[in-house]
């Protein structure tokens, strides 16, 4: 087995501001992602504009930090740059709105490939199409940049007319201090389908459904909810931390021997290969980005009954009076 990373990482030696320097950076959306970008783009000196419909709230938040706001459209027809921050499921009207103003020549930049892999927006031919993707939240990256640090990142191309995307993508990434980190590079379809697949089967859909299941294998069977809660749900995160880490090694290192064994025997018996095997088929065949498509025309009935059956489940009622007795709840 290598130790030699198998995709390329650009870091801040890599990368030349000056690519972007002189020319004007949309950022459409004002969230998580959108201010972080908005205001670490104009810290490392790049002329940005900030696109929100005029009755967003999120104006004044971004006027208050000296940011120009305009329109979307009005935005997109004025820069040479165009970065899409909003939600996924309103890029696509998004994109109706500012399509005239890109000109040939012009980049549209995403942080998240999802409307470009399942053809949601079909950019024009002329255009350069690109993503540069912080793997944080927006809040730790406006964080670590201010401090001098930097967020890990990825870069990847989809339609590159000038020659000069890459570089530019770079120069963007740097200009946000994922450089600093390293930049992954990657492909449109390789970010989409793993992150996909990553909520879906581990991060937010397997985890959460273990943790359920645990605490109701423990009730079920006469334990204490609040001991199950303990056990299956606030002790996920000292594990979770010991792998962030340093590794699966560091956690095994630092728990007891008897739960390393118990861990490495039995843990296998709760894990559906076969399940996990076709949630990624369904993400690379598409059906899942139709499914989440028609559920959105729809007006999310489905999404609705899913959440509320998660905020009515037994696990939040014991979690919000457990969390009452910590000290940091007080803080």
């Amino acid at each position: 087995m290598t130790d030699e990373f198998t995709t390329e990482i650009y870091y801040d030696e890599n990368a030349d501001v000056s690519h972007i320097e002189d020319k004007t950076v949309a950022v459409l959306g004002y969230g998580s992602q959108g201010h972080a970008h908005a205001l670490n783009l104009s810290d490392s000196g790049v002329d940005v504009l900030v696109g929100l419909r005029k009755s967003s709230s999120s104006r004044g938040a971004a006027e208050d930090e000296g940011l120009t706001v305009t329109t979307p459209a009005e935005a997109a027809a004025e820069a040479d740059v165009v970065m899409l921050l909003v939600p996924d499921t309103v890029q696509p009207a998004v994109y109706d709105d500012i399509r005239d103003g890109l000109d040939a020549g012009d980049t549209l930049m995403f942080a998240h490939g999802f409307n470009i892999h399942y053809g949601q927006i079909e950019p024009p031919e002329d255009v350069d199409v690109s993503m540069v993707a912080p793997k944080s939240p927006g809040h730790l990256v406006r964080r670590n940049y201010e401090k001098g640090e930097g967020t890990p990142g990825l870069l990847a191309v989809y339609q590159d007319t000038t020659g000069e995307v890459k570089q530019e993508g770079l120069a963007y990434a740097k200009a946000i201090g994922c450089t600093r980190a390293g930049v992954i590079e990657t492909t449109f379809r390789e970010e989409v389908e793993t992150d996909l697949f990553g909520e879906q089967a581990v991060l937010c859909g397997g985890v959460t459904e273990m943790v359920k299941t645990g605490f109701e294998t423990l009730v079920d069977a006469g334990y204490s909810p609040e001991m199950a809660y303990f056990e299956c749900l606030n002790e996920l995160k000292l594990i979770v931390d010991l792998m962030y880490e340093g590794g699966h090694m560091e956690m095994w290192n630092s728990v007891s021997d008897t739960a390393e064994y118990g861990g490495l025997t039995r843990g296998e018996e709760v894990i559906d290969r076969e399940g996990m095997e076709e949630i990624l088929e369904g993400v690379q065949n598409g059906e899942f980005a139709r499914e989440w498509i028609s559920e959105n025309q729809a007006h999310r009935p489905s999404y609705k009954q899913y959440r509320q059956a998660e905020q009515d489940h037994q696990i939040e009622a014991v979690g919000s009076r457990l969390r009452e007795l910590f000290a940091w709840e007080a803080e």
